[in-house]
């Protein structure tokens, strides 16, 4: 395995640096300080210049209109996203991957649109008493005999999505003749039935809004199925895997930038008439965090390059696990260890420490949570063998 990058993937990696640094950590502060409620065109600037440096639809082949980048490449991108705060790379023009699958209405009517910034989508999984178990989702989808409609009911929790998201991708079980069949549907927020239950505020400040939902006897046709019916388990597990190595790659940029930071302001700090950074119990702790975020980015390019490269899905589908369960809670302890150094100014709002720590705690959650990728590791370890596995 040779994770030299080419010359191709560092002017990728370089662009989306300078992205973050020009365009999306100088607006950190203000949307921090407007508690993340924006108005609706506060994140019009930043699509716009994600589509001017040619960073939208990464994930997506330039055929469909997106950048056609490798998993490694977009973690090299989601490297950089990860060293701003807010979740700001949320307003980069972009599609779940699931819309990959889309027929040629769907990719008119949504992922087309979505690549544009003109639209955004949400997806929603989780329910009240279905968390990490999907086999015990309620969420149904019954077809009217009568006009060959579907009719959508259910409450969805942690619909995730910026603030210019106008639909989402429903998964529930459709009732196919005695069977219950897991299915995505898309639905617009605007079909009637559909509404807002709940709109929570958070831990972390963040581009991306959670807000609950209801919907009660919504009817769509059947052209609104994305992949067909019963596809749903399949098609939310390859997003899964996505991100997870996106997670991953991003925890691993924000513990670059906490290091940076902390490196920066220890070496510079004197107290006692000397460095702090020349205290053990500064830069040890430093030095740490530092071995973390190597491991943490071998790991996740490791599960990248697999996937490029044609390796087992089950193997890759370990190896996002590894690389999300590593890399999100070593990050939340850099996170916690930079509030340290810089002791009373870490917690603060205006210092990007104190962000990180509210913000890297949820990705031990969503997404699966850590206790959730210890399963789908320990699995792998007895299936597939502890040599494929951590080798």
């Amino acid at each position: 395995m040779d994770l030299t990058l080419s010359p191709a993937q560092r002017e990728v990696r370089d662009r989306a640096r300078a992205f973050v640094r020009d365009v999306l950590q100088p607006r950190e502060r203000e949307f921090e300080r407007a508690g993340g409620r924006v108005p609706r065109d506060w994140g019009t600037p930043i699509r716009r210049a994600a589509i001017e440096a040619r960073l939208h639809g990464g994930s997506f082949p330039r055929a469909l209109g997106g950048q056609g980048w490798t998993a490694l490449e977009q973690v090299l991108v989601h490297e950089q996203l990860g060293q701003a705060t807010g979740g700001l790379w949320s307003y980069i023009p972009g599609a779940y991957n699931a819309l990959i699958h889309c027929d040629a209405e769907q990719r008119r009517r949504y992922l087309d649109p979505s690549l544009r910034g003109e639209r955004s989508g949400s997806y929603a999984i989780t329910e009240d008493l279905a968390g990490s178990d999907a086999r015990t989702l309620l969420s149904t989808a019954v077809r009217d005999l009568a006009t060959g409609e579907w009719v959508l009911n259910g409450e969805k929790w942690f619909v995730t999505g910026p603030d210019d998201t106008d639909f989402m991708i429903f998964h529930c079980l459709a009732r196919d003749g005695e069977d219950l069949q897991p299915t995505l549907f898309l639905v617009d927020y605007d079909t009637p039935g559909v509404r807002v239950q709940a709109d929570p505020d958070y831990t972390h400040t963040f581009a991306d809004r959670h807000p609950q939902f209801v919907l009660e006897d919504v009817r769509v046709g059947a052209s609104a199925i994305l992949g067909g019916i019963g596809r749903a388990d399949a098609l939310t597990n390859e997003w899964f895997v996505e991100e997870r190595i996106h997670i991953g790659a991003r925890c691993s940029g924000a513990m670059e930038r906490l290091l940076e930071e902390a490196v920066a302001w220890a070496t510079g700090r004197v107290q006692f008439d000397q460095r702090i950074y020349d205290f053990q119990g500064v830069s040890f702790p430093l030095a740490d965090s530092a071995a973390d975020a190597s491991a943490a980015r071998l790991l996740t390019r490791e599960a990248a390059w697999l996937a490029d490269t044609g390796a087992d899905p089950k193997v890759v589908h370990a190896k996002a696990s590894l690389a999300k369960l590593f890399a999100s809670e070593a990050a939340f302890r850099c996170a916690d260890r930079v509030v340290q150094v810089f002791g009373g100014r870490g917690y603060m709002r205006d210092t990007a420490a104190e962000r990180y720590l509210r913000e890297l705690r949820v990705d031990r959650i969503w997404e699966g949570t850590s206790e959730i990728q210890r399963v789908i590791i320990a699995r792998a370890l007895e299936k597939r063998g502890v040599d494929r596995v951590i080798g």
